[in-house]
């Protein structure tokens, strides 16, 4: 069957759309920042290409770090303007920008299709969850804000490329309603179009959004240590992110930061392998690229046989590859697990990881082919990774302590319930793992030790939004934890007594959830 690009999705067609919609973001041969309540063509755009099928793509316009200091002061300058906003308008405002997400949503879900490779399905789910999950604190933000302010400062967020609207967005979204100016930088692997549409679409209902391109070496300290900012909000990796702990830790200034852990599913004492395998491919939407996959399974050995009966062929059913391929024109677009990483980088670095690893004694207990994959003829596959699966990789390995934010499983048999615990808590701090086993009293005293914010009992836990805590533990999160009226909470005052509930260094606070 010989597949073709499904016609009006092309991307040229796409990006002709953005500037339809929002002429004052997007010129012909590049994408504007937005800094100062205005769009500017400062900054300079980099070459970028889609990991689709290498298409090339609108880049990021790269500003310096003199331009982020003046868009940091024009932030301050429009903070200190919306604070005093009355709530109710502050409130009509962000309504009327949701509706306007939601009246171009398909032209925001084709462009994080473009941008960072998310499946149909995957990316309107995105945009969908970024409209709900605001609406929803626009119901209940009065009592949220009771007896509080804003902060005194913009707060400042730099975020990762795998959700740019339901976490992001949803994210200033909020930001705003609680009476703050709010300031993105765009990550530099994707996701730039997107943000801007939206952002446009904001900043006509005027929302104080700010949206600058640029390096993280040029514009994280800027964005972080500035005196003008209010609060840091980050998502990203352990590396990153430990930097810009370094920064805030003689700042007291208020942050959150979610950085990246090893999310483990334990297989102890278990017997429900029909409903196990549902479980594991949906494991592998959108190619284990967010911070709440799961990418190891810590198995009782004398479960091991009965294990690999149930997940191999969940591992084979799952279907992945170019997210816009239609074997004919009215055809609808594929229902995929996973399209390609976020970049050919990305795609190479895995593979090394894995090649490494069974070099170094892992056991390959299943390895895909890209001749499965859903793909246009001759078209670039630099991005593709088909699903892998090893077994006891090695210690020195990075897939046996670190994430590997792409479609490759490892696996550990363990003998005890100690052996157990101590595979699942390998990277010292994860946001979210699991248990699946038959004896609720084992759940609960396996649970307890497991160093995970949320601990499901024979089911994944996700992130969560709306009234739904969440943080991490370790060194998977720093600062105020989110969610609820706690994501309204860590970017307002409250009393002047208050510690909010979060992952210091200097106390220990709530209870993790389970469940």
């Amino acid at each position: 069957m010989t597949l073709m690009l499904k016609p009006g999705t092309e991307w040229t067609t796409l990006y002709q759309r953005c500037r339809g919609i929002a002429p004052e973001a997007f010129a012909a041969d590049r994408v504007l920042n937005h800094w100062g309540g205005r769009w500017r063509a400062d900054g300079e755009p980099r070459l970028a290409v889609s990991p689709v099928d290498g298409t090339e793509i609108a880049g990021p316009p790269m500003v310096d770090a003199d331009t982020a200091e003046a868009a940091v002061r024009a932030a301050a300058d429009q903070h200190r303007q919306w604070r005093v906003t009355p709530l109710a308008e502050r409130r009509a405002r962000v309504r009327a920008a949701i509706e306007s997400w939601g009246e171009h949503r398909d032209t925001l879900a084709l462009a994080l299709v473009w941008e960072i490779g998310k499946p149909w399905r995957l990316a309107r789910q995105d945009v969908d969850r970024a409209i709900s999950g605001v609406e929803w604190y626009l119901d209940q933000i009065e009592e949220m804000m009771e007896g509080r302010a804003p902060l005194e400062g913009p707060v400042s967020n730099i975020a990762s490329w795998n959700y740019p609207m339901s976490v992001l967005t949803h994210a200033m979204c909020v930001q705003a309603l609680a009476g703050n100016a709010a300031i993105a930088k765009t990550p530099t692997d994707g996701g730039l179009v997107c943000l801007t549409l939206a952002v446009a679409l904001a900043a006509r209902e005027g929302l104080p959004f700010t949206l600058v391109s640029g390096s993280g070496r040029n514009l994280s300290p800027v964005l972080v240590r500035s005196p003008e900012i209010g609060c840091v909000s980050f998502v990203g990796g352990r590396d990153t992110g430990g930097q810009v702990a370094t920064d805030l830790a003689d700042l007291g200034k208020p942050h959150i930061l979610e950085q990246e852990g090893l999310n483990c599913w334990g297989v102890w004492e278990f017997s429900d392998w029909e409903t196990f395998a549902g479980q594991v491919r949906k494991t592998f939407d959108y190619a284990k690229q967010r911070c709440t996959a799961y990418p190891r399974f810590v198995v009782q050995r004398s479960a091991f046989d009965r294990f690999l009966s149930a997940y191999l062929p969940a591992v084979a059913s799952v279907r992945f590859g170019h997210p816009l391929a239609v074997s004919a024109p009215e055809e609808d677009l594929p229902e995929l697990d996973f399209g390609p990483l976020i970049n050919a980088a990305k795609a190479k670095d895995l593979g090394s990881q894995v090649d490494e690893a069974v070099a170094g004694g892992a056991v390959p207990l299943y390895r895909g082919s890209l001749e499965d994959a859903l793909l246009l003829p001759g078209q670039n596959t630099d991005a593709y990774v088909a699903p892998v699966s090893l077994l006891e990789p090695p210690r020195s390995s990075p897939l046996f302590h670190a994430e590997p934010f792409g479609p490759a499983d490892s696996i550990v048999l363990v003998d005890t319930e100690a052996e157990l615990l101590a595979a699942m808590n390998a990277s010292n701090g994860a946001l979210v793992s699991t248990i699946s086993t038959d004896d609720p009293d084992t759940a609960a005293r396996l649970s307890a030790q497991v160093r995970a914010f949320k601990v499901g009992i024979n089911k994944p836990r996700s992130r969560g939004d709306r009234d739904e805590m969440f943080g991490g533990w370790g060194h998977s999160w720093r600062g105020a934890f989110v969610g609820g009226k706690l994501l309204v909470h860590a970017v307002s005052h409250g009393p002047a007594d208050e510690r909010l509930p979060g992952n210091f260094p200097d106390y220990t606070l709530v209870p993790r959830e389970h469940g």
